[in-house]
Formats: structure tokens, C-alpha cells, sequence
């Protein structure tokens, strides 16, 4: 495993992001772990979380292209840390971009967009916490389309939960991919998380011991993708 990834996963632990022990999750399944990318609150935390990003798009798709676009809410701030991360990185200056929930109709950037204006032939590359269901996909695609003949390089997200996405069969990230034709990877996903902190200290402390292994392995025995 990269070390970047080893310290993103100890990252997200030390910043209360990826919790263990027993939620119950919007889709009514009771999951051993929780992650909550609203828990980044501070600027060192927004810094770093950026500069995860940026490496891990610059890993996964290169730097060939134009603009970040995180759909709203959570994937405002994701945009633009993340634009930040790779002119910090790497040093090439991309463009941040936003949809609103609500249209603005007044204003010189009225419209359903914030940040850069999208254009015919801009590369752009869409940031996201999570993807468990595709849904913010499904809502924010035909808004980039429909701003500009855009081409979606791919998505990035922080975790790749391993799960079965709505058709119950590959996971949802695998299930955007195979339904939009752009590829979707993640900073980590939830086998590189406990392989990294089983029976790991993360200051002072084992979080993946025996017990939540095994209800790990449990609950991907019954929900994870095959």
C-alpha cells in the first residue's frame, strides 16, 4: 500500500471521519463503521484532505484536464481544496466548479452554477465524499452536460465502501461506471482500511480489533460486492 493511502486512512481515524461500532445507515442496513466527511472542519484538515485528493486524481487519471466540479453540498469545499491540492502538488492550475441546489436568478454568476464557467471541450474531473447510491451522480451529470459538451474524465471519491450498489449485484461505484462510460476510484477503499488498522494502534489505540474484524467480515459477507 502507498504510504499516502496509510496516512489518509489514519488521517480520516484521527479526525473522528471513519467511526466503528454499530450506526444504522440511510438504507436501513446496520453497519460496523460510519464515515462522515463533514467532521473535516478545521483548515489543517481541509489543507491535508485536498492534498489527498490531488494525489490520488493525479494517480488514478494524470493531470490532463481542466476543472474539478463537486456537487453540492459536500462537494464544494471538495473542489476547491482539491483545486488548491494540485496547484500545491503539482503546479498546474485547474478551475473549481460547483452546482447550486437552488438557482440563483439574479447576479453576474446567476444561473445553477458557482466558480468557473463550464465550456465546450473543458476535461473535467468530479469529486465526492462517498458514492452509495449513484444518486448525486444520476442529479449532477445532466447538469454538467447540459451547462457544456464537457468531457468527464472520471470521479474520485475518499472510500470506497465495497458495497452492493442498487442493482445488488458490483459495487455503486462500479455501477456509475458502467452507466455513465467514466471511471470512478477512490483515495482508499474498505479492504485497504483494515488491512492498514487491524490491530493497529492510531494514537494509542487498536479501532479494527478482532471483534469489529469480525463484524466487518460479517457485514461484507452479506452486503459486500462479489
Amino acid at each position: 500500500m502507498e504510504q499516502y493511502k496509510q496516512e489518509f486512512i489514519e488521517f480520516m481515524v484521527e479526525s473522528e471521519v471513519l467511526k466503528f461500532g454499530e450506526f444504522t445507515l440511510k438504507s436501513g442496513r446496520k453497519s460496523p463503521f460510519f464515515m462522515n466527511a463533514g467532521a473535516y472542519v478545521t483548515g489543517d484538515q481541509l489543507h491535508r484532505l485536498g492534498l489527498f485528493y490531488a494525489r490520488a486524481i493525479h494517480d488514478n487519471f494524470g493531470l490532463d484536464f481542466d476543472v474539478v466540479f463537486g456537487p453540492a453540498y459536500k462537494g464544494i469545499p471538495l473542489s476547491v481544496i482539491t483545486a488548491m491540492g494540485i496547484s500545491e502538488l503539482y503546479g498546474k492550475q485547474v478551475r473549481y466548479c460547483s452546482n447550486r441546489k437552488e438557482v440563483k436568478d439574479h447576479g453576474a454568476d446567476a444561473g445553477n452554477l458557482l466558480g468557473s464557467e463550464l465550456h465546450d471541450g473543458d476535461r473535467v474531473v468530479m469529486v465526492e465524499d462517498v458514492t452509495t447510491s449513484g444518486k448525486s451522480i444520476d442529479e449532477t451529470y445532466p447538469i454538467l452536460k447540459g451547462a457544456a459538451d464537457v468531457d468527464i474524465k472520471g470521479l474520485i471519491v475518499s472510500l470506497n465502501r465495497m458495497e452492493v450498489g442498487k442493482g445488488g449485484v458490483v459495487t455503486a461505484q462500479q455501477e456509475v461506471q458502467e452507466k455513465y462510460g467514466f471511471p470512478v476510484a477512490s483515495i482508499v477503499s474498505m479492504a485497504e482500511v483494515t488491512e492498514c488498522l487491524h490491530n493497529r494502534e492510531v494514537q494509542g489505540r487498536v479501532v479494527i480489533d478482532d471483534a469489529v474484524k469480525a463484524a466487518l467480515d460479517k457485514y461484507y459477507a452479506q452486503y459486500g460486492a462479489k
